[in-house]
Order: structure tokens, then sequence, then C-alpha cells
């Protein structure tokens, strides 16, 4: 069973149409990416989901329960990271980690204390003084030191440096060897491609693609590098091909998915002696969708 289902959602502030028909679902143990480029609906299906907004039409349940109408025993579940985190000024950054560690009505020192440490974070200064990457670390802190059963988490290391990121990647491998669930908001896309098992491409408030990186990467193309032992002829009428560069005993191009296989299979004629294929990465998956669309 689902732990997050979106149903057919819609919301329109007004004359504007946030979001039109969006359905999703994360299962138990997956790390669900949700990628999009800024006013795509990403923030506002979050928001629907921590029922902040209440959506125009359609239904969101979490664990069951609906996102609007039990949003408090809902909260008792989930951790959530926003891109921007704003905190008490005049509170010091463990304060904050307490105060929402103990809303939970959970004493998990030794997380905490190991949590502050990976992220590098001086929790004895004021939120005030803080950098928007050691305000970040404070939130990241909270929601990882929860025993949350769905971690929601939107641009979660927005001002963290490299370093930073990598353990953050490592926090969300240990909450999917627990079994927990995570849905990944995100505009870092190496990020998503390491971390998520199924992803949902979001434009102007539809979902355009869901899917596991596998299933997607038929949608673009493979680049490939090949040398051969007798001469290629001119490969430029060759279909599906595109940005081929011809030298002396061989070529580079890439290939449509669905011609991979012929294109291969003509070019195994010449006597392959070295070939290089290299799948799509994520973000070319995201410019193939959105080349043109903004």
């Amino acid at each position: 069973m689902a732990i997050l289902k979106v149903n057919n959602v819609t919301k329109r502030f007004g004359q504007v149409t946030a979001l039109a028909g969006i359905n999703l679902e994360v299962n138990p143990g997956e790390v669900y990416g949700f990628i999009g480029p800024n006013g795509a609906g990403k923030t506002t299906t979050i928001r629907i989901l921590l029922g902040i907004l209440q959506a125009t039409s359609g239904s969101v349940e979490v664990f069951g329960l609906d996102a609007w109408r039990d949003a408090v025993e809902i909260h008792r579940r989930i951790a959530y990271v926003p891109g921007d985190v704003s905190l008490w000024p005049n509170l010091t950054g463990g304060e904050v980690i307490d105060f929402f560690v103990r809303l939970r009505g959970a004493s998990r020192k030794n997380r905490r204390e190991e949590l502050i440490e990976r992220f590098d974070l001086d929790p004895t200064k004021k939120c005030g003084t803080y950098s928007k990457g050691n305000r970040q670390k404070v939130a990241l802190v909270a929601a990882f030191a929860a025993d949350a059963d769905l971690y929601i988490l939107d641009e979660p290391t927005s001002g963290l440096d490299p370093l930073m990121e990598l353990v953050f990647q490592e926090c969300i491998q240990e909450l999917k060897a627990q079994g927990k669930s995570v849905f990944l908001s995100s505009h870092i896309l190496s990020e998503v491609e390491k971390l998520c098992d199924r992803v949902s491409i979001i434009r102007q408030g539809r979902i355009i693609e869901t899917g596991s990186l596998k299933e997607l990467r038929h949608l673009t193309r493979t680049r490939v590098r090949v040398e051969t032992a007798q001469s290629l002829p001119d490969l430029s009428s060759l279909p599906g091909l595109h940005d081929l560069e011809e030298f002396p005993g061989g070529a580079s191009f890439q290939v449509d998915g669905d011609q991979l296989g012929p294109v291969l299979q003509y070019l195994s004629q010449y006597q392959i002696i070295a070939l290089e294929s290299a799948p799509p990465t994520l973000e070319e998956l995201f410019m193939h969708h959105y080349k043109g669309a903004q």
C-alpha cells in the first residue's frame, strides 16, 4: 500500500492554475524524486501534502489519512525540510533542534550528537548569526534526528557545500536502509540520480513523466564513440543519429534510444575494434523535456 497517494490534484489561485490534475504514489521504503524548474508547481504540491494548502479538487492521502483534514495526526509521523529555512534568531541551533525533537516526545540525544558532528554544525551559536547553509544544517539535523516514517524534503541541500551534500546523501541512504520513505524535491539532478528509485518530472503544473531512471532513459539519446577496422561510410543518413563527428578510423555521435540497436548492428559489419557508450544523465533527460518549453 502506498504511503503517499496524490489523486488528480488541481490547485488554482484565482485565474492561475498552479497544478492541473497531478497523480503520484510513494511506496514504503522508496526514495521518490520530484524535479522541475522554478514555478513548475513543486512547492505548491509539497504544501498540499503537508496540509498547509487545500487542493481545489482531487485528494491527497498520507498513511491512508486525508492530508487536509488529518494534518495534525499525519505530522506526528513526518519530518519536513524546506529549501529556505527561517529560525528563531535568539535561540541557538542546539535549542531549535532540541525543541523539534521534543515535539515528537522522544529523546534521541545520541542521534542528535552524531548528526551535529557529521554536519559540522556549531549548536552553541544563535540562529541569527547563521549563514543560509548553517540554517539548512539545523533543519536537516532536526529532521534526521526524528524517527519519522516519511521525510518530505523541498530543495533540502540549498546552501550546503559539496562535502555536506555528501553527508546528506549518506543520511538518505541510511533512511532507505531502515525502510523509511523520502519525497525529495530537488534541482540538483546528480543528487536525484544517485538517491531516487523513481522520479516524476513536473512542468507547468503537470507531471509529464514518472518512472525509474531506467524507464525514463528511453526518452533521450545515448552517447556513442566507435572505432572500426574498416573505413566507415557517411553515417549522416542513418535514422536517429545526432551531433555526428567523424574522424579517421571512427565516429562519435548521439543516437535515439529506439535506434541504438539498429545503428550498432549496422556498424558491426565494419569490424568494431573499440566502442564506448554512455547512458544519458538525468540532466539530459530534464533538458530533453524542457527544451523550448519555457
